[in-house]
């Protein structure tokens, strides 16, 4: 939520609350351990936050509009909001060429964890989550500009 504009319409405790909402939905759920319960975590709050973006930019929701501030700064909510998709699906496509460099990214940018979180969460070294995750930004940033070699 940190990297989201001031005027985001989803607010931290808000998002924390809906993630929260749909993690009891699920009684039936055993938690295996620390890692399991961060790893659903961190989805559940991808989930919450692509589906927020996605409504956001439904046409009936008036998609397209163009929000300027009164100090003629282009409003941010609608890029961030449009670039949260875009990484959603190649945060997609990189987990079907490989599974656990997406899902590092997916609990570092997504669940906030740090690189020592993540690496427990994955029962990896630190440096096995240092060379993914540098990895991993390399392969979305290549994707979402769109530059294919």
């Amino acid at each position: 939520m940190t990297r989201e504009p001031a005027d985001h319409t989803l607010q931290s405790t808000a998002l924390v609350n809906e993630a929260f909402l749909r993690l009891i939905k699920h009684p039936e759920v055993q938690w295996q351990d620390r890692a399991h319960f961060f790893a659903v975590s961190s989805q559940m709050i991808r989930r919450i936050l692509v589906d927020h973006a996605r409504q956001s930019h439904a046409a009936k929701r008036g998609a397209g509009v163009i929000h300027i501030a009164i100090d003629e700064n282009l409003g941010h909510s609608a890029p961030r909001a449009l670039e949260l998709i875009a990484l959603d699906d190649a945060l997609d496509a990189l987990a079907q060429l490989d599974p656990i460099q997406a899902k590092v990214v997916e609990l570092r940018f997504f669940g906030g964890l740090s690189v020592e979180e993540t690496a427990c969460a994955l029962n990896v070294a630190p440096r096995t989550v240092i060379r993914y995750w540098s990895t991993a930004r390399l392969w979305l940033l290549r994707e979402l500009s769109g530059k294919k070699s």
